[in-house]
């Protein structure tokens, strides 16, 4: 802990004169706040709220001492659905599910969002005293719903992935502390679900295109992490399950969302920030927060691109792409995927060995720029759709009308026919199968996985328990791929975050 910590009090150093977290992304760091600092202006608590924000871009850390390493990868590898060009990213290890808590991707998780907890309790404990006088209330209450809705979301992170956690909810007054882990139950209770409640009160707007938290996103967030409680490991129930529709179908009532008309939309760097994107990651093309994906989905040595790495680091297994339903657009070329492209250096077609992931192919980086300028989608509304039709089929004993559109309007856009009349467990496996479909590679289906307990078999097409499913390379999931081991690394500082996750 004594590294984490001292990284920890590092985010402190916020840039300021920061209007947007466009700008946040632009501007070079002249200035620097420091624990115990007073806000005297809007400038000033304005740059303390972007702070939250930046380890969002921790969702796509490169991997140290790695080659095409990225912490996206992890919870592609866990899935049994993806493959990689590339010995270097670990995914030997998570193929065989021979990890331990000293592999690629565990460690570097849990060190991102501490610093993004870091960051949001900097800004909580900053902005609370400000008075009226120097910043206007309702302003303070919407910069401290934003920073209380991003410290929830950097835990969900943790709690889904480790567990029991170290609870820290103020900026660390020395470099000492050795905490031990809280269960992951009471991290929900404690934090996660009041800080989302206390940004649902204020009086964020329901979209924001330049990035921020909106009350689009709080109440995203919020559906999701009712619709985990509501599920493994806590098992929460049905009153869960009403809490989460309820956001849910706030999002899709009041939000202004709405569904692309073509997937190909989703890669068009004109659109970041609208329509049906609720919540992204942001990157821009004009500095060096470029998206990664870009590159690392680019099928390896292919030669069709300006990068000078190429590196195939994650692309789904064929069965994966065998399991979509015939006729499903969204596995024909250059939808989620591709499967051949021009070469840079000539007119001619390379093909591909398999295919490769579609979502992040920004063409002006890949042919002219280098410089991906696409976001990283955290919640768009396909899956608020579906999050309201799994929680209110679950809540209301069985698929209501709403609930059945929603499923039919994603379907609609795949070009497959609509569902009719189900029963409540077919309907579930419905909503289930569709989000394996729609959200594929946006680092979903682990955590649907964790959370059903169940695991969609590619090659039989039947619904496997999670323990005692074998991928199709032949490895069987057993309770230790509940949860991540804690890194060696901080348990090597704090013994008190011992005994270690179940396996490790």
């Amino acid at each position: 802990m004594k590294r984490i910590q001292y990284t920890y009090l590092l985010i402190v150093l916020i840039i300021l004169g920061l209007g947007s977290c466009k700008k946040f992304l632009e501007e070079h760091p002249t200035n620097f706040l420091s624990p115990g600092f007073t806000i005297t202006n809007t400038k000033e608590a304005r740059a303390l709220a972007n702070g939250c924000y930046a380890q969002m871009q921790g969702l796509l850390a490169g991997q140290p001492a790695s080659y095409g390493g990225n912490v996206w990868n992890l919870m592609e590898f866990m899935t049994g659905k993806s493959n990689s060009d590339l010995g270097q990213t670990g995914f030997v290890n998570f193929q065989t599910l021979t990890y331990n808590n000293t592999s690629f991707y565990v460690d570097t998780w849990w060190q991102q969002m501490y610093l993004g907890i870091g960051a949001c309790n900097l800004a909580i404990e900053s902005l609370e005293p400000v008075s009226a006088g120097v910043l206007a209330d309702s302003v303070k209450q919407n910069m401290l719903a934003e920073a209380h809705t991003m410290r929830a979301f950097y835990y969900f992170f943790l709690v889904r992935m480790y567990g029991a956690v170290p609870k820290v909810t103020a900026t660390p007054t020395d470099l000492n502390l050795k905490l031990s882990r809280t269960p992951a139950k009471a991290i929900y209770d404690s934090i996660i679900i009041p800080d989302l409640l206390l940004a649902e009160q204020s009086s964020l707007p329901w979209q924001d295109h330049t990035g921020l938290v909106s009350m689009g996103a709080v109440e995203s967030i919020l559906a999701d992490v009712y619709l985990t409680y509501a599920g493994y490991p806590l098992q929460g129930g049905d009153q869960y399950y009403t809490e989460s529709a309820k956001r849910s179908k706030a999002v899709i009532d009041n939000g202004g969302y709405n569904l692309f008309p073509n997937y190909s939309d989703m890669v068009l760097p004109a659109n970041k920030n609208s329509q049906e994107f609720i919540f992204q990651v942001q990157y821009a093309a004009a500095v060096p927060s470029t998206n990664p994906l870009t590159p690392l989905t680019i099928p390896n040595y292919s030669g069709i691109s300006q990068y000078s790495d190429e590196y195939g680091s994650v692309h789904p297994t064929e069965q994966f792409i065998n399991s979509f339903p015939a006729g499903d657009k969204r596995v024909e070329e250059r939808q989620f995927f591709y499967t051949s492209y021009p070469s840079i250096k000539s007119s001619a077609i390379v093909t591909f060995q398999g295919h490769y992931i579609y979502k992040w192919f920004d063409s002006v980086a890949v042919r002219n720029t280098v410089k991906s300028d696409l976001n990283y989608t955290v919640y768009r509304l396909a899956d608020v759709y579906l999050m309201y039709a799994e929680a209110s089929n679950r809540s209301g004993g069985g698929p209501n009308s709403d609930a059945t559109n929603y499923v039919n309007l994603i379907r609609q856009r795949a070009n497959l026919a609509p569902v009719g009349s189900l029963s409540q467990a077919d309907f579930e496996h419905e909503v289930w199968l569709e989000r394996y479909y729609e959200l594929c590679f946006e680092n979903k289906m682990w955590f649907d996985m964790l959370r059903t307990r169940k695991v969609h078999n590619d090659v039989t097409g039947s619904w496997d328990d999670f323990v005692g499913h074998k991928t199709v390379w032949n490895a069987s999931f057993t309770n230790s791929q509940l949860l991540f081991p804690v890194p060696k690394q901080e348990t090597d500082v704090n013994p008190n975050l011992l005994p270690n996750n179940p396996g490790f």
